[in-house]
């Protein structure tokens, strides 16, 4: 009975990765204008809600001027933690079939960094964006956090079991 039952969960165990493939493949279909437009508003946003948080009273001036600081350091967090979160649902279903240690680690980097090679070959096509090596680069440093993290936690989670 429980091999049955798992024979059916085991596969939805991709869906996660799948998930957010999809999404990362949305944001990256969004035109340079569209895109530059959601990552200022966000930015303005933040920036927005600081002010009134620390009662900042920024002029109108003040606050296009810092949500502009923050937008590109912004946008290039919002790559990295695109990709922890996507390393993270690819070495989900890695696990389930049975992948370890090392083999594990490294099939979801190369899934991970290729996916992510991909993406901005993709962005090479769309209206108003370009290919970015820097980008792949920003993208492989949030793989390799995943990866870490998810080290940390097992080592974590080894230890405390032991004693």
């Amino acid at each position: 009975m429980k091999h049955d039952i798992l024979f059916f969960i085991k596969p939805l165990s991709i869906l996660p990765a799948l998930f957010m493939l999809s999404v990362i493949f949305g944001f990256s279909a969004q035109t340079g204008e569209t895109s530059g437009s959601l990552s200022y508003n966000i930015s303005y946003q933040i920036v927005e809600t600081c002010d009134k948080l620390f009662h900042l009273e920024m002029n109108e001036t003040e606050l296009d001027g810092h949500a502009r600081a923050i937008e590109v350091p912004l946008r290039k967090a919002a790559h990295m933690t695109e990709y922890f979160i996507l390393t993270l649902t690819v070495l989900l279903p890695l696990y389930v079939y049975g992948r370890r240690g090392g083999s594990l680690f490294a099939t979801a980097a190369i899934l991970s960094v290729a996916f992510a090679c991909t993406d901005e070959f993709h962005q090479y096509f769309v209206s108003e964006r370009s290919a970015s090596v820097i980008d792949v680069c920003i993208d492989s440093v949030g793989v390799a956090c995943a990866l870490i993290a998810t080290r940390v936690c097992g080592w974590i989670c080894r230890n405390f079991q032991n004693h």
